[in-house]
């Protein structure tokens, strides 16, 4: 795709036909006024970006994923979000409503505005200060919002999922990294600069030494993390250290062992501070056999406050949909 020159001055796409077509129907009043509001949920991650359009009930009438651009930067992330946009509002069951607003959950940390990135990874270069919202108001014409990616998670599975009807939650996702997020009051806490719930940064005893992705030694996800157990394990990934466990490895257990454990030590510390209703579980080191997750639960009720070790703590139940869901929860219901 090509780019142009938006009203905020930023470099912005140039859609294929069908996706201008649609957005300006959707966005613009080219559809019935009456028409039912339609919200866009957005999910930016390092290697995919999928969109999805809810109508009435959280009811997805259409969806639409691509990789992600990553390595072309950010102006070419922000064009393949509105590309896949025009694509779901153009399929049959979104005509006829009129677009409110669009949520975005993504990779990195959000400012606690909810406008712009404030940090991020390598995984999305150049990411960090993309004035995200004011793009997609730009080009969408409604209302932008942007949460962090497992903020945003916790927020679809407070709105319809596992943590539905809580007050007070956490959302822990562990996979290539270890990513959390905590509500207070049934909202999606952001923090004083949006980094809230980072629990894959909290040092635990069993990190000591070890260096974290984000350049700090001894924090957790540098010992309970997906490619930091492989490592540990002197294997290329998770799934041959899962391999090995189900084939009878001590060793390969004791890695998952020590990783789960070590979350469950630092999960222990929020749950004493917040007292939530509810831990939700949640990624793809859940998957490498029982050990891991039997080890964050006994850690858990060992390490934290007597009372809370009846706090439940419960698988995630909305799948990938939990992003999207999340961030299209937080936008207008009605139509512009």
């Amino acid at each position: 795709m090509s780019t142009r020159t938006t009203r905020s001055g930023a470099a912005g796409p140039t859609l294929s036909v069908r996706a201008a077509a649609a957005i300006a129907a959707a966005g613009s009043g080219a559809r019935p006024s009456g028409g039912p509001g339609l919200r866009l949920g957005v999910d930016i991650g390092g290697t995919k970006t999928a969109v999805a359009v809810f109508g009435e009930g959280d009811a997805v009438l259409a969806r639409a994923t691509a990789p992600t651009p990553a390595a072309e930067g950010a102006a070419a992330v922000v064009a393949g979000v509105l590309e896949l946009a025009g694509q779901a509002l153009a399929e049959p069951a979104a005509l006829g409503g009129r677009l409110a607003g669009v949520g975005v959950g993504t990779a990195g940390v959000v400012a606690r505005d909810g406008r712009t990135i404030a940090s991020a990874t390598d995984a999305l270069p150049g990411w960090a200060g993309t004035p995200l919202s004011a793009l997609l108001e730009d080009a969408l014409g409604v209302p932008a919002v942007l949460l962090g990616d497992v903020q945003a998670f916790l927020a679809g599975e407070l709105a319809a999922g596992a943590a539905r009807g809580a007050r007070g939650a956490v959302a822990v996702m562990a996979g290539t990294g270890i990513g959390g997020a905590v509500a207070v009051d049934g909202a999606v806490v952001r923090g004083g600069r949006g980094a809230a719930g980072h629990l894959g940064h909290v040092p635990v005893a069993a990190a000591e030494g070890l260096l974290c992705p984000c350049g700090v030694r001894g924090h957790v996800e540098a010992v309970a993390s997906g490619p930091a157990m492989a490592a540990l394990a002197g294997e290329r990934d998770l799934r041959a250290v899962a391999a090995e466990a189900s084939g009878g490895s001590l060793a390969a257990r004791d890695v998952l062992r020590r990783g789960g454990a070590a979350l469950g030590e630092a999960l222990a510390g929020v749950v004493s501070t917040l007292d939530p209703d509810v831990v939700v579980l949640a990624g793809g080191v859940l998957h490498a056999g029982p050990w891991y997750e039997e080890a964050l639960r006994a850690s858990l009720a060992a390490s934290t406050l007597p009372l809370l070790r009846s706090v439940p703590v419960v698988p995630a139940a909305l799948g990938s949909d939990a992003v999207l869901l999340g961030a299209a929860s937080l936008t207008p219901r009605g139509a512009r």
